[in-house]
């Protein structure tokens, strides 16, 4: 039903969306502040040209955690475990990216595949843990995540970091050979002109392979098909031939795979090694990113895009004297809103399913008796 699918994967999260802003809207009344000034200061700030290129940036990370949170979902599983990957995964990477010296494209595949493999090889672990021993993945997941922090700031600060005179800790810097060039130059060539410094990241071009990928991958192929009857129903999968331990391991798998590409994005085309103060939080708002998608390649996007433009505009707040943790307050309402008004929404669409099968089903004794 065409109408049931518009309403729930398009008027739903705009809905949720509107509410958002709606309640925001009142705790900035509720300070003393008008939310039609602070709107409006977000968007202008927001939609100039060196802001649009921030934002697909702050985006590109996002978009991949919600890739890697959005295929467990597609099969029930929920992969909590993508930010203590994707820390661990990009710093293996950025290690051995640094003592790689090949040919430019070969040299970011390396990085590309060690990030994978790391990744996917952390999240074997609950996956192992939930098929033998029947741990539930996400109480495996989320203790892994500790341990993935505790263990990547090991490594960071006594094997991998480099050994520099300067206030800087960070690892060896990697060589130019294994960045991702930024993309600005093309801008430049088709007439878009950009303020010195605003580089859109050249992985957006790998992003949106992922998306499509992700999408031939669970619409599209026999795998796809087993993924979602396992998440729909796993005794009529597995009645039917699908061996629901080898889809755990396989589906993790893939998830660990791209959540370990989700810090290639910043470190590839901005940062060049592992600082420190390497960026945290893109796993746990990957999640938000998915439920606002909808586990949509598309929707996903636009939700990426939603909040890599939320967090750009949020500067411009701190300079107007406008709390920026309005912005994480949107955030938070938009994943709830989307959450009750999908439910409400499903069940109005299920109800007229079962209203118009019923009508076209209803016996009338005039009809049939004209019939015979």
């Amino acid at each position: 039903m065409k109408s049931g699918r518009l309403l729930t994967s398009v008027v739903a999260p705009a809905i949720a969306i509107i509410i958002a802003f709606g309640i925001a809207a009142v705790a900035l009344l509720l300070v003393g502040i008008d939310p039609i000034t602070a709107y409006k200061e977000m968007w202008v700030f927001g939609t100039t040209p060196e802001s649009l290129i921030i934002t697909v940036n702050n985006a590109l990370p996002l978009f991949v955690s919600a890739l890697a949170v959005a295929v467990g979902f597609k099969m029930g599983l929920f992969n909590i475990g993508v930010e203590g990957t994707y820390l661990i995964a990009a710093l293996f990477a950025a290690y051995v990216g640094a003592r790689v010296s090949t040919t430019p494209v070969l040299h970011v595949t390396a990085i590309l595949l060690v990030a994978v493999l790391v990744g996917a090889g952390w999240a074997w672990i609950p996956a192992y843990l939930k098929v033998k021993r029947g741990v539930h993945e996400v109480i495996a997941t989320i203790m892994l995540n500790y341990i993935a922090f505790a263990l990547s700031a090991y490594l960071f600060l006594n094997v991998f970091r480099a050994e520099t005179a300067g206030l800087t800790i960070a690892t060896d810097l990697i060589p130019e050979t294994g960045w991702i060039p930024s993309l600005t130059p093309l801008l430049a060539a088709i007439g878009i002109e950009v303020r010195a410094g605003a580089n859109l990241q050249g992985f957006v071009i790998i992003a949106i392979a992922l998306g499509v990928g992700y999408h031939y991958l669970v619409n599209k192929s026999r795998f796809g098909y087993d993924l979602r009857a396992s998440g729909i129903n796993p005794t009529a999968a597995n009645a039917s031939g699908v061996d629901p331990k080898k889809m755990i391991i396989r589906t993790m798998l893939i998830s660990g795979g791209l959540a370990g590409l989700v810090g290639i994005a910043p470190l590839l085309g901005f940062y060049h090694q592992y600082p420190q103060d390497f960026p945290r939080n893109y796993g746990f708002n990957g999640i938000a990113v998915a439920l606002l998608g909808r586990n949509n390649a598309v929707g996903m996007a636009f939700g990426a895009l939603l909040f890599g433009f939320m967090q750009r505009s949020a500067l411009i707040l701190d300079l107007r004297d406008v709390p920026k943790e309005i912005v994480t307050i949107i955030q938070g309402i938009v994943v709830l809103a989307v959450v009750i008004v999908y439910e409400v929404i499903s069940k109005y669409v299920q109800r007229r399913v079962i209203a118009s099968a019923a009508a076209a089903t209803e016996f009338d004794p005039v009809t049939s008796a004209e019939a015979a």
